[in-house]
């Protein structure tokens, strides 16, 4: 049996958060001493974990980004994609050095579990920015092989959404004030916990 698409984008229960915190947690636990995630096996897990999801674990210590990877389309499992991006943002961002077992006392571990994108239409800037719904859409630009995504996470310390777009353009390799006919853009909203 497999689950509807309302039923693949439905809320979590608060057991289904915990456990994917814990299973995340694992994951990096499992990492600093087999140099690979913890595996799983899908039958141990309810069906609303086996389904496909997208996802991004973030990392923090002492209130600082220590890491943060993730999918942006559903390839795999939920679970198993949370897992992959748990052990990820510990060892493989690119930004910071492998996490080492000191650091995981005082490690705090988000996640959000993306809804599918939807593709925003607009011919300028102004449209674009108009279109942005402030502190709930996560936000994925594209300008050839150009491309970079702001969770909605990120509206907290850029609360503008013409400064939230400059910035999300010098991520994705672009000058701030960048514009071309080409660029794409998706819009997409997150379930994130803690």
């Amino acid at each position: 049996m497999s689950l509807s698409h309302s039923e693949q984008t439905a809320a979590l229960s608060a057991t289904q958060r915990s456990l994917l915190l814990r299973l995340a947690r694992a994951a990096i636990v499992h990492g600093l001493t087999h140099d690979r995630p913890v595996p799983v096996s899908l039958d141990d897990y309810p069906e609303r974990l086996r389904a496909p999801g997208a996802s991004f674990v973030t990392l923090h210590r002492q209130g600082r980004l220590r890491g943060c990877i993730g999918s942006l389309t559903a390839q795999r499992p939920l679970l198993e994609d949370i897992v992959h991006n748990a052990h990820a943002a510990a060892f493989h961002d690119p930004r910071f050095p492998s996490m080492t077992a000191a650091e995981l006392d005082d490690l705090t571990l988000h996640i959000a579990v993306l809804q599918p994108a939807q593709v925003l239409n607009f011919h300028s800037e102004a449209e674009l920015l108009a279109q942005l719904r402030t502190g709930i859409d996560g936000l994925i630009l594209q300008d050839g092989a150009h491309r970079a995504t702001f969770l909605p996470a990120v509206w907290e310390s850029l609360p503008e959404p013409r400064e939230f777009l400059k910035r999300l353009k010098e991520k994705a390799g672009l000058a701030p004030d960048y514009w071309s006919d080409s660029i794409q853009a998706w819009r997409y909203t997150t379930e994130a916990f803690p």
